[in-house]
């Protein structure tokens, strides 16, 4: 096991808050849902659960998808799939995050949500634990197609803007916004932070079989 164990699952822990955090600030913009909330929303609408339970439910079919790529399955991976979703359904029940009711506030609102949904891809990525199911697919995209991330981000988030729209999922000009600004943004986050993610070596849960 590596050293470091608490304070890297704190980073872990911090990083999935963040993620949830600005998805909240996405939604709260109220000019158009992020892609993968506008997947969610769509699926939430469609079977009656919250969009942190839809959350969920898409990060288990995408465990699937990376078993496939043959991605190693780690904690930060399981608790990704589990604690996004629940910290998604806690903020937003608490009112912390209002909605905005004017264009260029939400804007500025989508604008620092996707920022801080960027830090929070760094942070758990690089507790080296396993990125989160989608993102575990965008390094397999970089890692094995030599996709660049932000190119291989932006490939993910628009299937998933297809499919959930095709469920109602509410689609708007922040999620034109956020097609095009993530990748960007996690590139150019990456490239200032001299963060490789390829270079990360995670954790599997066999490990830990294997240490007991």
């Amino acid at each position: 096991m590596k050293k470091n164990f608490w304070v890297r699952l704190i980073k872990l822990i911090f990083g999935l808050f963040l993620h949830g955090l600005g998805i909240v600030m996405q939604i709260q913009a109220n000019i158009g849902y992020a892609p993968w909330d506008v997947l969610h929303t769509g699926l939430a609408t469609t079977i009656g659960v919250t969009i942190g339970q839809a959350s969920i439910a898409v990060g288990l079919a995408l465990l699937f998808v990376n078993s496939i790529l043959k991605e190693p399955l780690g904690l930060g991976t399981v608790l990704n799939m589990l604690l996004v979703g629940i910290f998604v359904d806690l903020i937003l029940m608490t009112g912390l995050i209002p909605q905005m009711d004017h264009l260029i506030s939400g804007i500025a609102l989508l604008i620092i949500g996707l920022i801080v949904l960027a830090f929070g891809v760094y942070f758990y990525i690089g507790s080296g634990f396993g990125a989160g199911p989608r993102d575990t697919l965008m390094v397999a995209l970089n890692r094995r197609l030599r996709i660049p991330v932000g190119l291989a981000r932006t490939s993910i988030e628009m299937t998933a803007l297809v499919i959930g729209w095709l469920l109602g999922g509410m689609v708007g000009i922040g999620t034109i916004m956020a097609v095009f600004l993530i990748g960007l943004i996690l590139q150019v986050l990456f490239d200032w932070l001299r963060f490789d993610p390829k270079q990360i070596q995670h954790e599997k849960l066999a490990d830990y079989v294997q240490i007991s």
